[in-house]
């Protein structure tokens, strides 16, 4: 009896050490999302959503600067008059503040002015041009002014920021929320990354969260942890405000209770940039750029060349766009410098112009489905069918398919130069007449796709006799390698942080790779042991 007994103490032991607690589910705080990208964590239960997956490499904002813990500054250094004078300044919403919460904000107010000074005055810059935007549209809602700063606390005004949870854009809407208030998160577009919708939905969701507590501490905590997480908070203790339930540890994690007075702090700062040497605001500096309706369908690559706008540059107006053809059956806007529009307005208007350099053409071949299809091109059955004005399931060899372009053959240029000088490094053969591809694929027993990718070639028509190429080992170790490295360069990575209950199994799952993948990346073997707090690397396709 006892050995039995001490077998079910056993088995409950283990399955409380394997399932995930909720709680890292529910929050950021116990993640790196710091002073540069607290991470909005609206609807923050929902899975991470794959086809929300940044398509666009960016610098990790989360790396710059810690934002776990208040950040540690010095203590003993006193103020200058001006910053003292700043410090004690008075915002429009009227904020209480103790003596604890004081020194909180404090050392926020220390840290943007002075250890991370240049990170603030970078952000500043970012959002001159957005200012004024926002503080015209939170006008017309009568929304207090200074709400209008809130995307320095939460990205920088980076339009491309993205969190380890999934939150993107400017605003950091969660994927469910995002869509909630009306911006379009899918395989063609993240309008989450549109500083203007995003700005719009912000609005709202600010609105109904003043409206839930009628209380502005409240909405903020709520803005940042989801306001579910608050209402069950405030259900539980039996508080009635943000400071009561913020001394109480156990309901909210450390980036919520910080999230507020970060958020003063920063208020502080925008109201005396000169007092304390920044420079101040532009209030007159607009958006230099027209918008431009586009019929669904329209092939944006083709639309920047026709203008002379290089691709990178246009995708850096329009962020949202996740492809190189906007998604059919939808009218979208685009924005493009004024001495642009006339050219773009002249390519839209021509019947003719349509060369579909944003798409790829396919001729089926025999043993060919769908499914095939998808898998070797990254686009999902559903848009390819879509694209191709498609239901059936059945396809017959020779027929020509169009595949929408990703994009990445023309923004990864550079990166294809990275593996092509890797490849010199590491050459083993040299091409000698009459090779091809394909027939030194067969004879090393390889694939040509292998090849291509680990010499950084976009095709394998222009060999030339004498030129070096590196091609990986038949045996699976060395071919799987060759294809890890290459695969790198078209992908976007993030810096996962291990949580309670993760495994490489979930972590997999979540980003849409294979543990595979994830021993390569990390040089993990299957005896290695993940702990809460690890970063491990994960690479998504752009």
């Amino acid at each position: 009896m006892r050995n039995y007994f001490f077998l079910y103490v056993l088995f409950l032991f283990v399955c409380t050490a394997c399932s995930p607690a909720r709680q890292g589910v529910s929050s950021a705080a116990d993640t790196a999302v710091a002073p540069e990208q607290t991470g909005t964590l609206q609807g923050q239960e929902e899975e991470v959503d794959t086809t929300a997956l940044p398509d666009e490499e960016e610098a990790a904002l989360g790396e710059e600067v810690d934002g776990r813990d208040t950040p540690a500054v010095n203590a003993t250094a006193s103020l200058t008059p001006e910053e003292a004078s700043a410090l004690s300044s008075e915002t429009d919403i009227h904020f209480d503040l103790d003596l604890k919460d004081t020194k909180e904000v404090q050392r926020y107010f220390q840290f943007f002015t002075h250890e991370r000074r240049d990170l603030f005055a970078r952000w500043l810059k970012r959002a001159e041009p957005y200012l004024p935007y926002l503080r015209d549209e939170f006008k017309k809602q009568g929304l207090p002014q200074d709400l209008i700063f809130l995307p320095f606390a939460e990205s920088g005004f980076n339009p491309w920021a993205y969190s380890w949870a999934g939150a993107a854009g400017m605003w950091q809407f969660m994927p469910f929320t995002g869509r909630k208030y009306g911006l379009q998160v899918d395989w063609w577009l993240d309008e989450r990354r549109n500083p203007f919708l995003a700005t719009q939905a912000a609005i709202g969701y600010l609105s109904k969260l003043h409206g839930d507590f009628n209380d502005w501490y409240l909405a903020l905590a709520a803005y940042n942890a989801g306001e579910g997480k608050i209402s069950r908070a405030l259900r539980k203790t039996g508080y009635d405000n943000f400071f009561d339930l913020a001394k109480t540890r156990r309901y909210l994690k450390r980036e919520t209770r910080n999230y507020v007075p970060k958020f003063i702090a920063i208020l502080k700062i925008v109201r005396n940039l000169e007092e304390l040497g920044f420079e101040p605001i532009n209030w007159d500096a607009k958006f230099p750029h027209e918008r431009l309706t586009v019929k669904g369908g329209t092939d944006l690559l083709a639309l920047a060349t026709h203008t002379g706008l290089p691709w990178k540059e246009f995708r850096k107006l329009n962020p949202a766009f996740r492809r190189q053809v906007s998604p059919p059956g939808k009218t979208c806007e685009v924005y493009l410098p004024l001495t642009k529009i006339v050219l773009a307005k002249e390519y839209l208007a021509s019947p003719d112009s349509r060369p579909y350099a944003g798409y790829k053409h396919y001729r089926v071949r025999k043993g060919d489905s769908w499914w095939r299809i998808s898998r070797r091109s990254g686009v999902p059955i559903k848009v390819l069918k879509r694209v191709n004005g498609r239901r059936k399931n059945l396809l017959r060899p020779g027929q020509r398919l169009m595949i929408p372009g990703k994009g990445d053959r023309i923004i990864t240029a550079s990166a294809l130069s990275n593996v092509q000088v890797l490849a010199k490094k590491r050459a083993n053969y040299t091409v000698r007449k009459g090779d091809t591809i394909w027939e030194l694929a067969k004879r090393f027993g390889t694939s040509s796709r292998t090849i291509l990718r680990a010499n950084g070639l976009r095709s394998g028509r222009r060999l030339r006799i004498g030129q070096k190429l590196y091609i990986p080992d038949a045996s699976g170790a060395s071919t799987r390698l060759a294809r890890t490295n290459a695969d790198r360069e078209f992908r976007q990575l993030v810096r996962y942080h291990v949580r309670k209950g993760d495994n490489l199994w979930v972590i997999a799952r979540k980003f849409g790779v294979t543990t595979r993948d994830l021993y390569a990346w990390n040089n993990l073997n299957k005896r290695s042991v993940l702990r809460p707090g690890d970063r491990i690397k994960v690479y998504i396709n752009q």
